[in-house]
């Protein structure tokens, strides 16, 4: 691409984002915190101030209190589906886009949408009507974010299905933490106001735990922390001439090793609002002919995860390791390089030592930090 038609692209670019929708995100550390309550209360004041604000989902699992607060309030009929013999209901999307409404009100973005939808997930809907240049207010639970995922089920046991991309969420304009203690939470339970009586015991014994609930609420915390960062770089410190992190996450084709860098590297790139890489060096033993299938099956899964949480792939062919890092890093102005902790024996360390020691010295001659992740 030429200069100008660089010139000519940012432009559109520009025009393109002007025209686009503002999104916001209520985010909470579980459910019954209060993020559908919060967003019908917004909806009513902006229809008291002459706002035309739309209800496209809302889920209000029959509790009494938010549903009360859905009175009053217009209501996008939503799209009726059969699937398996039953007739289910989904956010109408096209509807919403034809009636154009200021503000449209959509509820849980990390809901899957029925089999034979236009889009697999509800936060693709969202990223349609925001293109369309309507404003969406939100709702999701932290345990939905996908670079979440490992910390979430070490901390509740539980591997969460529904996830969104990080990037859906660094495309909110502005998100909002409903916060609630850990007592507060439990008393909501114990009342019947989250769940109905039969499964209170259930999810007291399970997800509800106190100390589960505390670490939730600081994993809540600090992603609304990172987004108020992330804004602050971007609006307030844009005159001042800042050194941009740039992260590369350096994988294997071993899957769960490789994951974990790409989940870890990713909330590190999130929090510094920065560009990151993803980068895998092809040795002559993992050549397409040579590597196993089920290897091949996991890097592919691994880069596909990667794009999902805004990483750019790099895959280069080259025996010697350091040298292939090292040469991406000075290609990239990388400024720290995040790899996994080796799992080696003993003998295998003392032969890789004058590998590792190469690389260190390297690294080190062009400023580049390096983060091993457990």
């Amino acid at each position: 691409m030429s200069e100008k038609d660089q010139t000519v692209q940012h432009f559109l670019d520009l025009i393109k984002k002007s025209r686009r929708g503002k999104f916001k995100v209520y985010i909470g550390m579980s459910a019954g915190v209060g993020k559908t309550y919060r967003m019908l209360q917004e909806a009513h004041a902006l229809l008291r101030n002459g706002i035309d604000v739309k209800i496209g989902y809302i889920e209000t699992h029959n509790r009494a209190e938010t549903h009360a607060l859905l009175e009053g309030l217009p209501v996008v009929p939503r799209r009726k589906l059969f699937y398996k013999g039953k007739e289910l209901e989904e956010l109408d999307v096209q509807a919403i886009i034809n009636l154009r409404p200021e503000v449209v009100i959509v509820d849980e973005l990390a809901h899957s949408n029925i089999e034979g939808s236009k889009n697999d997930k509800r936060w693709q809907d969202v990223v349609e009507v925001l293109d369309a240049g309507i404003n969406v207010i939100s709702a999701v639970n932290i345990q939905h974010i996908e670079s979440l995922n490992e910390e979430v089920k070490a901390i509740t046991g539980i591997e969460v299905k529904e996830r969104i991309p990080d990037s859906v969420l660094a495309q909110a304009d502005e998100v909002v933490n409903i916060d609630l203690t850990a007592d507060e939470l439990i008393t909501r339970l114990k009342q019947g106001k989250i769940y109905e009586r039969a499964k209170i015991e259930t999810a007291l014994n399970n997800f509800f735990k106190s100390e589960h609930i505390l670490q939730l609420r600081e994993l809540a915390l600090k992603e609304v922390a990172s987004q108020v960062v992330r804004k602050v770089e971007t609006e307030v410190t844009l005159t001042n001439a800042v050194k941009r992190e740039k992260f590369l996450a350096c994988i294997s084709s071993n899957e769960k090793t490789a994951k974990n860098v790409i989940r870890k590297t990713a909330r590190l790139a999130n929090y510094y609002n920065s560009k990151w890489y993803v980068l895998y060096v092809q040795t002559a033993k993992e050549s397409a002919d040579k590597i196993a299938l089920d290897k091949q099956r996991h890097l592919i899964n691994n880069f596909k995860l990667a794009t999902e949480l805004g990483a750019e792939i790099i895959k280069v062919e080259n025996n010697n390791v350091s040298k292939a890092i090292v040469e991406q890093c000075e290609k990239r102005k990388i400024t720290t390089i995040c790899i996994g902790k080796p799992h080696l024996s003993l003998m295998h360390i003392i032969l890789a030592t004058n590998v590792f020691n190469e690389l260190l010295k390297k690294l080190s001659t062009n400023d580049v930090d390096l983060v091993i992740l457990s």
